[in-house]
């Protein structure tokens, strides 16, 4: 049996906390978790459409026997108990518009190349879409995605919005609602790599892995996907 990744004493009262939460709030079913690997480091690229999403995918990973480490925004590490919950369990803070907002990239950089797992949502946001399919992307997953050589693998959630709307204030625990959290094989960026890093190329391979998220979406969805990202802004 596939030893477990030790996550140490943070990591395990998290896991204490999320499992129990998860369960209450939905039904999940947990699929594609052959395709995370045992060891080394990989990158899970998934939609986001509900809070409750770090719930479901930390679980994703953390069931395949590996320690989930989250891009996650830094006012989090500012909330009491929480902030430490996240320094002890290794998360990434992400400073967007400022003088640190590089370092999110290479701190996730050095995990993965340390052999770690890591979560990212590349929209930066609860998406904004009205049917729920994902925004147009930031491009710093590709660069992630393309500055360590580890396998990069798609994951979507569908359900989680049904139990907790952000953007219409609501709150549906009861009954649980049935909620799928799927994971897809790693995607093929050869033809990437070793290319010249600019902003074409890392646009490229950002719309490139969000049509992977998107067409895995609308495979767990069971309906057709959209052809274009849906962009911030844009009238519902």
């Amino acid at each position: 049996m596939q030893r477990r990744e030790k996550g140490g004493f943070w990591l395990n009262l998290a896991a204490a906390a999320v499992y129990p939460t998860a369960w209450l709030v939905g039904r999940a079913r947990y699929e594609g978790r052959e395709h995370i690997p045992a060891t080394g480091g990989v990158l899970v690229v998934a939609n986001h459409i509900s809070h409750l999403d770090p719930l479901y995918s930390g679980i994703l990973v953390h069931s395949s026997r590996r320690v989930p480490r989250f891009l996650a925004k830094h006012s989090l590490w500012r909330v009491p108990v929480l902030g430490r919950v996240l320094s002890g369990s290794g998360q990434i803070p992400v400073y967007r518009d400022s003088a640190d907002a590089q370092q999110s990239l290479r701190d996730a950089t050095r995990a993965l190349e340390a052999g770690k797992a890591v979560v990212i949502y590349p929209e930066g946001t609860i998406t904004r879409d009205p049917q729920g399919w994902p925004m147009l992307a930031r491009t710093g997953v590709a660069r992630l995605a393309l500055s360590a050589d580890v396998p990069v693998l798609p994951a979507v959630h569908w359900g989680t919005r049904e139990v907790l709307d952000k953007y219409h204030r609501k709150f549906r625990p009861l009954p649980r609602k049935p909620i799928t959290v799927r994971c897809g094989p790693p995607v093929d960026l050869s033809a990437h790599r070793g290319r010249p890093v600019d902003a074409p190329l890392l646009r490229e391979v950002t719309d490139m892995l969000m049509a992977q998220v998107r067409d895995l979406l609308a495979e767990v969805r069971g309906e057709p996907a959209p052809v274009d990202f849906y962009r911030r802004g844009a009238a519902s």
